[in-house]
């Protein structure tokens, strides 16, 4: 007899090999799952259990059930591809955040038209019931199967595994290779969605062949997926690529792939963010360095860089001798610090940089100013003692709340990454460094989600995930601790004691990429930005042209109280010059007619709240004083 205890504290005892889902019922956990955990790990309904153990249901709403339910609906999709398109053959389809894909070489191709056609398939193999059988072969037995359906990238995929066997997953005459766990059958699978159609390389890689991708996405119920769709048209009518062009914020041309062009009006919004990062850095004790674009060869070996990242990176040849386009500032930051002595006095020592880093990244993956090659980080570099770890972060966290929440108003999640397999360094210094990590995190009061492996290669860090009006969850800001590089740069300091110690070092980006920043804005906020950031704050509306002198007037007074204001001197009517105004997003329209001008007032509207009414220009700088801007704090 095997025994189980339930995550409710039951406890069933039960014959050897039982199925998951009877020990479920055993326990009366079975209602809603798709799957089961046993001591942690995903089975499926069907597993007979060889050993007891804890036992707790997979619901289809929880994150792990979702993943499964979306694993599920790929593997139907293919079902039904494979109905409707005989000859096809498949690469990977995996589960991914919000959804799941699948890679094909579907013959004839398809397009978006096609994907009402698959969907009308799925939900008739769906309506069947069928069930998903889960089976174990040897890897021999597995590429002699997919030999006969003439599916290579399977065979490529079986080829590279190290295990004996390998798992299979049929549902009727479609059977797919897959680690599992999957759901009972094809009607677990009812509420999804299939979305476009793009283009992938095989195993990404740009010499192998193009597969076509077809993206989807499955919920638990019928609310939660008409919820997402909601969002996934409004993120539609967010997209910053669009608002971008109709705002003349910024472009992309086809002779710089991946590097962004700001035009007049986004250099507004950059400037403004830069201003206001720079006097909340000056204001906690940041000073401001600067270093080059292009460094030798040697200094990106010297930090690692080269071992860990050279395939993203860019080079350059300068009086015969190899050079790199920085990828990253810290390894410049650092000939900074070593240029003079530094004394236990000097920390914790706080230098900050907008640096403009270069990274290569494939054409496939670029995405307007979320994925980019250029762009500027800001960073920080923050040198201290081991006994001012704790309290540097603690600061660090307290900035990046401020940014986020107080100055953006977004909310936030936080996550700490720990040591991956790649790391650098011995396992003590990882354990210390994420031991400080944790301890900051504790006495702040911070709650956080641990990732394991996904700490960068030289330290673990601590990622800050904004999520924007509409729900969707944007990683910006990082905390790194590294004892990796101070090592490996020999930078020391001089203590009390007179002696040489290796300081700790931290990395730290609050708004993280600029341009990448810059897109959420604009996603977030729809293109209206808030009053401080606004390209055009105000524009001044002349009813006619014989209004025109005082509008200028007007313009001008607003100017000089360092207000972005334009005058509309179009021969247009007044209800044209406010629509144009509220498509460009502009916070404030100032109507100018006889009244205002023989009164020497202004009729301003706000974009959102209308007419405000007739005011002095003196009422009127009242009402712009009361906007939020923390330039003024």
């Amino acid at each position: 007899m095997l025994k189980f205890v339930g995550g409710n504290g039951k406890i069933a005892e039960v014959q050897a090999g039982t199925k998951a889902v009877d020990v479920l019922e055993a326990l009366g956990l079975k209602k809603g799952a798709v799957a089961a955990a046993v001591d942690g790990r995903g089975v499926d309904l069907s597993r007979p259990l060889e050993e007891g153990g804890r036992v707790e249901p997979i619901l289809a709403g929880s994150d792990e059930g979702l993943d499964i339910l979306r694993h599920s609906a790929a593997h139907l999709m293919a079902q039904a591809v494979e109905q409707l398109y005989p000859g096809t053959r498949y690469g990977v389809g995996p589960s991914i955040k919000d959804g799941f894909y699948y890679d094909m070489e579907i013959p004839g191709g398809i397009t978006e038209e096609d994907l009402p056609k698959i969907e009308r398939e799925m939900s008739r193999l769906a309506k069947r019931a069928i069930p998903v059988e889960r089976r174990v072969m040897s890897r021999e037995q597995a590429l002699d199967w997919f030999r006969k359906k003439d599916d290579p990238y399977k065979m490529e995929i079986i080829s590279d595994l190290e295990e004996d066997t390998v798992t299979l997953y049929a549902q009727g005459d479609y059977a797919d290779l897959c680690r599992g766990p999957h759901v009972p059958d094809t009607s677990f699978v009812r509420h999804f969605k299939l979305l476009s159609v793009a283009g992938a390389y095989w195993r990404g890689d740009e010499k192998n062949i193009m597969l076509t991708r077809v993206y989807g996405t499955a919920f638990a119920d019928e609310e939660s997926l008409a919820a997402y769709l909601h969002r996934m048209e409004e993120a539609k009518n967010r997209d910053h690529r669009r608002l971008g062009k109709e705002l003349d914020l910024f472009s992309i041309q086809p002779e710089g792939p991946g590097f962004p062009f700001f035009h007049p009006k986004g250099m507004v919004v950059l400037n403004s963010l830069i201003d206001f990062w720079r006097k909340e850095h000056t204001k906690r004790g940041y000073c401001e360095i600067r270093t080059p674009l292009i460094l030798e060869r040697s200094l990106w070996i010297q930090s690692g860089h080269w071992d860990h990242y050279r395939d993203n990176m860019y080079f350059t040849e300068i009086d015969e001798r190899p050079f790199a386009i920085k990828p990253m500032n810290c390894p410049g930051g650092m000939l900074v610090y070593k240029s003079q002595i530094r004394s236990y006095r000097d920390l914790p020592l706080r230098m900050a940089e907008l640096g403009v880093v270069h990274r290569h990244e494939r054409s496939g993956v670029l995405h307007g100013l979320m994925r980019v090659r250029c762009f500027t980080q800001d960073d920080a570099h923050l040198y201290c003692a081991p006994e001012q770890v704790k309290d540097e972060i603690i600061g660090i966290m307290d900035l990046c709340n401020y940014i986020y929440k107080e100055v953006f108003g977004f909310k936030y999640s936080v996550e700490l990454s720990t040591r991956p397999e790649n790391s650098m360094g011995s396992k003590e210094q990882w354990d210390a460094a994420e031991d400080a990590l944790k301890s900051a995190l504790h006495e702040s009061g911070v709650e956080y989600k641990l990732n394991p492996g996904d700490g960068a290669f030289y330290g673990p860090k601590i990622d800050f995930h904004l999520e924007d009006c509409i729900g969707r969850t944007w990683q910006c800001g990082t905390i790194q601790l590294d004892f990796q590089m101070p090592e490996k740069f020999d930078l020391n300091f001089i203590g009390a004691d007179g002696r040489e110690h290796r300081p700790v070092m931290l990395h730290r980006t609050v708004l993280g990429s600029l341009e990448r920043f810059f897109g959420i804005l604009i996603e977030n906020f729809a293109g209206a930005f808030p009053y401080w950031i606004a390209p055009v704050q105000a524009r001044v509306l002349p009813v006619s042209a014989e209004f025109a002198e005082y509008a200028g007037e007007v313009a001008w007074t607003l100017k000089s109280w360092g207000v972005r204001t334009e005058v509309d001197e179009r021969d247009e009517k007044l209800g044209k010059k406010i629509r144009d105004a509220q498509t460009q997003k502009i916070p404030y329209m100032i109507v100018i007619g006889e009244k205002e001008r023989e009164s020497g007032a202004v009729a301003p509207r706000e974009r959102t709240r209308g007419d405000l009414g007739s005011m002095s220009l003196e009422q009127f700088r009242e009402v712009l004083s009361g906007e939020f801007d923390p330039m003024r704090k």
